[in-house]
């Protein structure tokens, strides 16, 4: 299993909290399927089946915020209640209000909810206590705030917080594209993002393309800035780093496939062996991304030092 995408949060490094006394904290809140009157549930699922809300391998942590929601489109609450307000219509001779329609819709949300369809997600958290990372698996900021709401409810205090580096990831990605050359250890791949920061905001996009060094010199000395950049770590990893400091569409390349590939072992230690390398190999990257746009901001908004991961 690898994570897709990775919204960074910071921890105290190293995190105090053991995983006996995470699970303890996130039992209250431990998943629900919704009631015949919920159009939503959340709560924590067990990363493994029949296993602990907290998942461990060496000393790496693995939760799963589990969301259930029911489909009850407002098209379909709307054509419900239209008909019904025509029968209302027949029967007291005027047209119902706005306010009779406005319970009318409350109460035909009430009947049609019981039998609505639902679908079920999952959102994947790792934490790292060992070198501070709070990491989440998603590339939607409702989803990461879903998750860090239910944490901070679940444990007192939590102590998280946001990421900040000494340099914008627009200022360096743009500065590595006019150098033509990516910081020690990654190289510059084929996608990227240029846009003009004026009311147009223009865009030029690099899909799958080479990158021709006096193309992109000339996008960005008329005034476009580099938001999106498709890059390669240490050969191992590829990914693509956002003006946000999201890392999208991360993929393992062939060198960790081979090295993980050829043992029968069972699901449970395939997955084992799988988060092993994952946390590992990433726990990596996001030190040596952090160090390539300047380092961690302190509150003395001075750079801070990141430890590489051992």
């Amino acid at each position: 299993m690898w994570f897709k995408n990775l919204q960074i949060y910071r921890l105290p490094a190293p995190w105090a909290m053991n995983p006996e006394q995470l699970e303890e904290k996130l039992a209250p809140q431990a998943f629900t399927p919704c009631t015949s009157i919920q159009l939503q549930s959340q709560g924590w699922l067990p990363p493994r089946p029949n296993g602990g809300l907290v998942h461990t391998v060496n000393r790496q942590m693995l939760l799963q915020l589990g969301t259930e929601k029911k489909l009850l489109p407002s098209s379909v609450i709307n054509q419900v209640a239209k008909a019904k307000a025509a029968e209302m219509e027949e029967q007291q001779g005027f047209k119902p209000g706005r306010k009779q329609m406005k319970e009318l819709k409350e109460q035909v949300a009430d009947e049609l909810l019981p039998r609505a369809f639902s679908i079920q997600s999952s959102t994947w958290v790792w934490i790292d206590p060992v070198n501070g990372w709070m990491v989440i698996d998603t590339g939607s900021a409702s989803k990461s705030e879903d998750v860090i709401r239910l944490l901070l409810k679940a444990v007192d205090k939590f102590p998280m917080d946001t990421l900040r580096v000494a340099q914008s990831p627009v200022a360096a990605m743009t500065e590595w594209l006019l150098a033509d050359e990516a910081p020690g250890g990654f190289t510059v791949d084929q996608d990227t993002e240029l846009r003009a920061t004026g009311e147009g905001k223009a865009t030029v996009r690099y899909v799958r393309h080479t990158l021709e060094a006096a193309d992109v010199r000339r996008h960005i000395e008329s005034g476009k800035q580099c938001t999106r950049l498709a890059l390669t770590w240490a050969d191992r990893v590829s990914f693509v780093l956002t003006e946000s400091l999201a890392v999208k569409r991360i993929a393992p390349l062939d060198v960790l496939k081979e090295n993980n590939e050829g043992s029968s072992q069972n699901d449970d230690e395939r997955f084992d062996t799988d988060m092993a390398l994952m946390t590992g190999e990433l726990s990596k990257l996001i030190a040596d991304l952090v160090a390539a746009l300047g380092g961690e901001m302190s509150d003395a908004l001075a750079p801070v030092a990141v430890a590489k991961a051992a």
